[in-house]
């Protein structure tokens, strides 16, 4: 069955500053949770989810992403000749193919904001709605996008969780006016709440179903926060005419734009390996309080 959401974007163009030193020569989005890169994990939610073409939004300096996305015969030649068939395999597996999918990367040069690179896609997406997946978002689990593309009913829809409400600052907020089992029905959202302002705690994360309208709205944004294109601004602004909606998904959401949320998903998926066990083991004896004598 053919998804109604046929176009994902992937805005991979950041600098990945928090990370630094480790992001100065190697993307943040090819950094490794156990052994698999942020992009792979987004790439494999976008195909789960049935979409046809995925849109990079990249940077000049960040070709090692497409290098890693896309499929490398000489290598997986390479790998064969020295009897790792099983490696070449799984390389080959994992990547995009310039013939058989359709992937396209095109440019954001300067750091003007999510809602820019996003408009940067626009010439490029076919018809119909579009995802944006934000690679620093991993969520783990039952996978995210190809749950929102179910309950996609029109208009815009948003990747939703509860937050305390003490942590409502550091996001984007829903004003929820119902709900219809994982859906949320909204009227608007907040970015950055204080507490005592914030209109729920359903807080919005990087996954999103939108309306082809949200690229004239992107067009005519002003900028907001930190003199950036805000997506959430631009998306606030067609709730009235398009309507909004909130999705609680049902994985795990880990902040891997922070040291402190790498890893926690690092460890999450080391503790289902039996690889790791003994290590963790390890950790968890130097984390033990000393006994008493």
């Amino acid at each position: 069955m053919t998804s109604p959401v046929r176009t994902a974007i992937f805005p991979v163009a950041g600098l990945g500053t928090r990370f630094l030193p480790a992001t100065k020569a190697t993307p943040k989005e090819l950094l490794p949770v156990l052994d698999t890169p942020l992009i792979q994990y987004a790439i494999d939610e976008a195909q789960a989810a049935g979409i046809e073409r995925m849109i990079f939004v990249s940077h000049p300096s960040k070709s090692a992403i497409e290098r890693h996305v896309m499929d490398d015969a000489r290598l997986r030649a390479e790998l064969k000749s020295r009897g790792k068939a099983d490696l070449a395999d799984a390389l080959r597996d994992a990547a995009l193919c310039p013939i058989e999918d359709d992937v396209i990367f095109t440019m954001q040069p300067q750091p003007l904001g999510l809602g820019h690179a996003v408009l940067c896609a626009r010439d490029h997406v076919l018809p119909g709605p579009v995802a944006v997946i934000l690679p620093d978002d991993l969520i783990l689990g039952t996978p995210c996008l190809p749950e929102m593309v179910a309950g996609y009913r029109g208009g815009h829809m948003v990747a939703t969780m509860q937050v305390e409400a003490e942590d409502v600052s550091k996001y984007g907020i829903l004003s929820v006016k119902g709900r219809d089992g994982a859906t949320l029905r909204a009227d608007g959202m907040v970015e950055k709440p204080a507490p005592a302002d914030a209109p729920s705690r359903d807080a919005v994360v990087g996954r999103y179903i939108l309306d082809s309208a949200i690229f004239e709205a992107l067009e005519t944004q002003t900028p907001g926060a930190g003199g950036e294109i805000q997506l959430t601004d631009a998306i606030a602004r067609g709730a009235a005419d398009l309507g909004l909606s909130g999705f609680r998904f049902s994985g795990q959401r880990f902040d891997c734009g922070s040291k402190a949320g790498m890893l926690r998903a690092t460890l999450h998926l080391a503790a289902q390996d039996p690889e790791c066990a003994e290590v963790l083991d390890e950790v968890r004896g130097l984390a033990a309080p000393p006994r008493a004598a």
